[in-house]
């Protein structure tokens, strides 16, 4: 029996505070999700909610999905409602899709005070709804809701809530650790003595975990291990309070760790990929932390490391990067050797190998600026400069010399407050003097330093400043702190960091447009 990926991003991993999903970005995600070769899609609650109602809708005619089964979610009919006559039923049935997910009450305290039913109407509402959608047509899933905490409570009620359901029809019965205060011994023994009392084999059980214990996936595994064949999860881990176990880290996990085949040939690599996707379209930062996904997953700060990893990337990589679609990354620091800065380097198109005496300097350059608050680890763009500064034939031109710049903020009468910057600058032997007014100091002085430039390098006008961080710095206080400016920019379909240090605010962003613009004009050229 094949193993059953079912992601639920569009309707669990939807609850997420904050997050919010237009139509256009559920149908965007579903084919996405589709990429990385799910089995089931999850697209949300037909007839209870407009939007998910319209998503269906559309989904028949303008979405083609190559590896995934789109599945309409709702719930058991109602007490004492006949289930031909259950609005949302129907609604189900209206959504046209193959398979259908029923969530149904496990808990016996949640059917006698959240339904205020009996033990045995339950029983009915699963059997006649699971009975009902069979009979059209539907593949049917049962999400047994508050299931773990059921079957401590009455284990022999639970388990005649999961043998209703499969004697019904339905394909799975998914045990739901819908609170996520599970432990993955406790599933283990959960899944071991619910499967002893009832005879029912663990390949028509399903696990969904919640990660209020920050072990849902971690709970997702050790359920595959104890022969559960069908896994659900989210992109990214998304959904309500701490979150859903996150489908890539399980799906990764399963394949690279125990060498279960749960992705089609060829989409364990669009990992990556999909995972960013999926958070622009939510509009959430991808954490850069995540595990198999995030920009950090594989980067190395120690020189220690990098030493090791000259030698074999996987001294100190659990799983080749490139498996998932990510990248190794060498981390330039004051905790960075020769070795760190030479693997850096190479990544960056740049052989130090070769000069010995410029991979000294450099490495001594970089320990003493980030003794000084400078940060290369986000920066590659000031990085290559300053390596490149050192190589022979390969130092980049600076495009202007400064002769001064000054920067007026006016709080106006009417409460406007305006920035005003002038920048005097020596352009291929041409004094210019340009001025500029912004919403800020740096904005007034970006738009001046462009103005001047911009005669003798139209390219400039494709570069835009994407993003602005100021970080004051640890050990340094008050108004007199030492600041460490980022600026990220943006040209020709790619985009740069660039860093700048200084007491002065204003000054730190300097030193970041002058290594941005320098560094976009010099790529601008290749």
């Amino acid at each position: 029996m094949t193993f059953q990926v079912y992601d639920t991003t569009l309707r669990d991993g939807a609850q997420r505070e904050g997050l919010s999903y237009s139509v256009v970005d559920k149908l965007a995600v579903a084919r996405l999700l589709d990429d990385l070769g799910v089995g089931f899609i999850e697209g949300g609650w037909p007839g209870a909610v407009p939007k998910d109602t319209e998503f269906f809708r559309r989904a028949r005619t303008e979405l083609e999905l190559r590896h995934a089964i789109l599945v309409a979610f709702g719930a058991t009919r109602k007490a004492g409602v006949a289930v031909e006559a259950d609005a949302q039923v129907r609604g189900l049935l209206d959504a046209e899709t193959p398979a259908v997910a029923l969530v149904a009450k496990a808990d016996l305290r949640h059917v006698e005070r959240a339904l205020r039913t009996t033990a045995e109407e339950n029983l009915a509402m699963i059997r006649d709804t699971v009975t009902h959608l069979v009979a059209h047509g539907r593949r049917v899933f049962v999400d047994g809701e508050h299931f773990f905490d059921g079957y401590r409570l009455d284990p022999a009620y639970t388990a005649a809530v999961l043998e209703t359901a499969l004697a019904a029809g339905a394909e799975r019965f998914v045990l739901c650790d819908t609170n996520g205060g599970m432990l993955p011994s406790q599933v283990t023994a959960a899944i071991a003595d619910v499967t002893a009392r009832t005879g029912v084999a663990p390949e028509l059980l399903g696990i969904h975990c919640q990660n209020d214990t920050a072990c849902a996936v971690a709970n997702t595994i050790a359920a595959v291990e104890a022969g559960v064949k069908h896994f659900q999860g989210t992109a990214n881990g998304y959904g309500e309070r701490p979150g859903n176990a996150d489908i890539f880290a399980i799906v990764a996990n399963l394949q690279l760790k125990l060498g279960l085949p749960v992705l089609p040939d060829g989409c364990l690599e669009q990992m990556v990929r999909v995972s960013h996707a999926i958070a622009e379209i939510a509009n959430i930062a991808p954490d850069t932390h995540q595990a198999y996904v995030g920009a950090a997953a594989f980067a190395h700060k120690a020189g220690l490391h990098a030493s090791a990893i000259k030698v074999d990337p996987l001294l100190y990589n659990h799983v080749d990067p490139s498996v998932v679609g990510n990248d190794m990354r060498i981390l330039v620091t004051e905790m960075a050797g020769r070795a760190s800065i030479e693997l850096k380097s190479r990544e960056l198109g740049l052989d130090l190998a070769g000069h010995p005496e410029a991979l000294a300097t450099v490495t001594n350059r970089v320990k003493e600026l980030e003794a000084g608050g400078w940060s290369f680890e986000a920066a590659d763009a000031s990085f290559e400069l300053l390596v490149r500064a050192e190589l022979p034939d390969r130092a980049v031109p600076r495009p202007f010399a400064l002769e001064s710049y000054r920067v007026i903020v006016e709080h106006r009468e009417d409460g406007a407050v305006v920035s005003e910057a002038t920048v005097k600058i020596r352009v291929r032997g041409e004094r210019v003097i340009a001025t500029a007014e912004g919403n800020g100091p740096v904005n007034a002085l970006d738009e001046a330093l462009r103005t001047g430039l911009a005669r003798h390098y139209p390219e400039l006008r494709d570069f835009e400043l994407a993003d602005y961080k100021v970080r004051i710095l640890e050990g340094s206080h008050g108004t007199g702190a030492v600041t460490r400016v980022l600026v990220e920019t943006a040209g020709a379909g790619r985009d740069w960091t660039t860093v700048g240090v200084h007491p002065n605010v204003v000054e730190a962003s300097w030193h970041a447009l002058v290594d941005a613009l320098t560094y976009g004009l010099d790529r601008a050229r290749v």
